[in-house]
């Protein structure tokens, strides 16, 4: 049975790039893996195929053979070195190894790549995390916050390093100073952090006494924060190398303030509006008059009551919200008013307002309409 075209079996054009040919394999990899095809029978065959397509391609040499003679370049099918009539001589090859060489093509990027050691790059800290709650009044006018945070920060005694008396790291005989190893399994060759110098790359033979090692040690830090005004629940603020010192001299992470603001007697915030709800008296709603609101940067606003005012009814305060959190201005404040009914009547009350409802009957028009829209409800349902 005569072999496929490699283009057609990875499923690219003639002219692919590189990075297409290797996009190509990818795909096709992921579709015809026998763990993922039980139930093909032709899968571990077509995987095959598929690799050896790939391991021709991507190799620029065999690529210009494979394109000027196509598969009579190859007399072995899969690797091989130039031989004496132009071609390509070699042996089948082991596919396990084969693709063992693959994947390390494919992925070596991300796995650390072939080759020898040399000194493995620090390990960076970790980030911090810490929740700062504030009041209103503070998030308005921004603030000063000195924070005490519990870390890890380099040990003074060994300078970070985690060597005792200014001796040096030495590179892990086990991974070669990788900080991995490997181990075949299958058509897989995986990788696994070194377990004897945790994927460090280094060991040290004599460890500094106040960290053991580590090159860092426990501490708590005061920190000062400036809270900018605007601020609200979930906003966050970097510290920039505030975090933990990394292991043996690596960079130090990152410290992120997360704010929570309080909520407020008086106000509610929507953004950089604010909302206060202000109860008024039943006459105060009827015939009208002024009421006097605070603000919430400590001041006094008089604010005038239409006439004929409902609950729910909401007057616009420009200016006295919110600022930006970072500029355009300043928010409005909202001013909802809402009317309260009298309680504890006396009997002499309670006499002038029957005497009030008598007189008002024609001056609740949302009642009228109301009553009238239910009469006409009811009227339709006995029809």
């Amino acid at each position: 049975m005569s072999k496929r075209d490699y283009y057609e079996v990875l499923g690219i054009s003639k002219g692919a790039t590189a990075e297409e040919i290797k996009k190509g394999y990818r795909k096709k990899a992921k579709e015809l893996h026998p763990d993922r095809n039980a139930d093909n029978p032709d899968a571990e065959s077509q995987f095959k195929e598929a690799n050896e397509a790939y391991d021709v391609l991507k190799d620029p040499e065999k690529k210009a053979a494979y394109d000027r003679y196509g598969h009579a370049a190859f007399d072995g099918g899969m690797g091989g070195h130039p031989g004496a009539g132009g071609g390509y001589r070699g042996g089948n090859g082991d596919f396990a190894s084969a693709f063992s060489d693959v994947f390390d093509d494919l992925f070596g990027d991300f796995m650390g790549g072939r080759g020898g050691g040399g000194r493995p790059r620090a390990q960076r800290g970790n980030d911090l995390r810490y929740n700062l709650g504030i009041s209103l009044e503070e998030a308005y006018t921004g603030s000063q916050k000195t924070i005490r945070v519990p870390t890890a920060v380099a040990c003074g005694s060994c300078e970070g390093t985690g060597a005792e008396g200014g001796s040096e790291p030495v590179t892990c005989p086990t991974c070669s100073g990788m900080g991995k190893v490997r181990a075949q399994q299958g058509f897989f060759t995986v990788e696994r952090t070194c377990p004897t110098c945790n994927g460090n790359g280094q060991i040290i033979k004599n460890p500094c006494k106040v960290c053991h090692g580590a090159g860092r040690v426990e501490k708590e830090k005061s920190l000062s924060a400036n809270i900018p005004a605007g601020v609200e629940t979930g906003t966050r603020i970097r510290l920039a190398g505030e975090g933990e010192a990394g292991m043996r001299g690596g960079p130090t992470g990152d410290l992120y303030i997360f704010i929570e603001v309080a909520e407020h007697q008086l106000f509610q915030r929507d953004g950089a509006t604010l909302f206060c709800r202000v109860p008024v008296s039943m006459v105060d709603a009827a015939l009208g008059g002024d009421v006097e609101v605070p603000t919430i940067d400590g001041g006094r606003s008089r604010v005038r009551i239409p006439e004929g005012s409902q609950s729910g009814r909401q007057m616009r305060l420009r200016g006295k919200g919110m600022p930006a959190l970072r500029g355009g201005g300043q928010g409005d404040m909202l001013i909802e008013l809402q009317v309260e009914t009298p309680v504890k009547l006396t009997a002499r009350q309670k006499e002038l307002l029957a005497e009030f409802q008598e007189e008002s009957a024609e001056n609740n028009p949302n009642t009228s309409r109301f009553f009238s829209a239910v009469k006409g409800f009811w009227d339709s349902m006995k029809g």
